[in-house]
């Protein structure tokens, strides 16, 4: 069907900051992409997909939101958003942006008021605020980027946050967090943005009362997902794909059901080591997932997140660990580049939709020697330097 596009689409990953300068700062902006426009028309790509490009502090790559109704001034302007979509359009080219649900910034207006409101106020209510057991955070949960899941605030108060403490948590139990999140995708949907890319899709619901940790797939995260379906099926031709890091292929399927996301990012493909046999289980198992319940398969070998596949096919063991991105780890670049070009040849042969991420169409390589005073990502200093991050997929392409 025509307005099924995203079905057999081929998307391009933009991490925005290191795409193309287009103003001479050093910073990758819309005034770059708009004048790569054509260069992607060539490669014939249908949609671009734009990480985060909202006004953040960049604690975590834009990914802690200040503002999910603006651009970021280093990126440009709204007007230049606008500008944009409407030129990717004019080239047959749509777009697909990020929306972050499961947490914002610390310095977004709502975690302020909450900060000033103090214990037990309506706007804290829009976070997980908890007192704590004595001097000691209200439960041991670990961030999934190293070290406590807890801050603490100077009235004594703690507040969950399940990556970096710069990104604060929302309490999707909140009537209030759900309705500003229908108006966020109205926002850009009214703006003609083609689909959105919901990041850690099935962790907006945390038990805190488990002993263990408890807060990946709790089944409460689907109805959040239906009403964003009745909301993105109100306009044509939109569509929705989730992140899911999630083992059990039975509960992925559940966020594809007809009424829930169009698709979903296919992980397992991508953390297969190089192996005929491992890489045919996944394509297997991915189809088995996917035909009876209608929605399009995803083929995905890299993104701002992970190792690029000519570094990672390059080492003895390919499978995906955000540890494998240590100093000294022998790497054949060669054997690298000739293995990811055949991944990608598979890829872009299966059936459904392929993701490509920035600079993978050159067959570029992680880049491993950056000098720690350079490192961004609040991995490596929350893992007190024993992971180096994600910085080495993301430095600048090299036009």
């Amino acid at each position: 069907m025509a307005d099924e596009w995203w079905r057999g689409a081929a998307i391009y990953q933009v991490y925005l900051r290191s795409f193309a300068d287009g103003n001479g700062d050093g910073i990758g902006d819309l005034a770059g992409l708009r004048t790569r426009l054509p260069y992607l028309a060539e490669l014939g790509v249908d949609a671009i997909w734009l990480n985060p490009w909202y006004p953040s502090p960049m604690a975590d790559g834009g990914y802690d939101v200040a503002d999910y109704r603006a651009i970021d001034p280093a990126f440009g302007t709204l007007a230049e958003a606008e500008a944009y979509i409407a030129e990717a359009h004019a080239l047959n080219i749509r777009t697909i942006i990020d929306i972050v649900p499961n947490h914002g910034s610390d310095q977004q207006d709502w975690f302020v008021q909450a900060l000033q409101a103090g214990p037990g106020s309506p706007e804290r209510s829009r976070f997980i605020f908890r007192a704590g057991r004595g001097d000691q955070p209200p439960n041991d949960w670990q961030s999934i980027f190293a070290g406590p899941a807890w801050t603490q605030v100077p009235d004594g108060e703690w507040y969950l946050h399940l990556f970096a403490p710069e990104q604060p948590d929302f309490n999707w139990r909140n009537p209030e967090v759900v309705e500003e999140f229908h108006d966020i995708l109205r926002f850009w949907l009214d703006r003609g943005v083609d689909g959105i890319r919901i990041d850690s899709a099935a962790v907006l619901f945390k038990d805190l009362d488990s002993v263990e940790e408890s807060y990946t797939d709790h089944d409460e995260v689907h109805d959040v997902y239906r009403e964003w379906r009745h909301i993105t099926d109100s306009y044509d031709g939109r569509f929705l794909v989730g992140e899911m890091w999630m083992p059990d292929q039975e509960r992925f399927a559940l966020y594809l059901r007809p009424d829930e996301m169009h698709t979903a990012f296919n992980f397992d493909f991508l953390s297969r080591p190089w192996e005929a046999a491992e890489l045919r289980a996944s394509i297997d198992l991915t189809l088995q997932t996917h035909i009876p319940i209608g929605a399009p398969p995803t083929w995905v070998l890299s993104n701002h997140d992970v190792t690029r596949p000519v570094t990672k096919y390059g080492r003895p063991d390919t499978s995906f660990s955000h540890q494998d991105r240590k100093h000294g780890m022998h790497t054949d670049l060669a054997l690298g580049e000739r293995r990811a070009r055949a991944a990608a040849l598979l890829a872009m042969a299966l059936p459904g939709a392929v993701y490509v991420y920035q600079g993978e169409e050159l067959g570029l390589p992680e880049v491993e020697d950056l000098p720690n005073e350079l490192l961004q990502d609040p991995i490596f200093a929350r893992s007190h330097g024993t992971d180096r991050g994600r910085d080495g997929c993301r430095v600048p392409l090299p036009w």
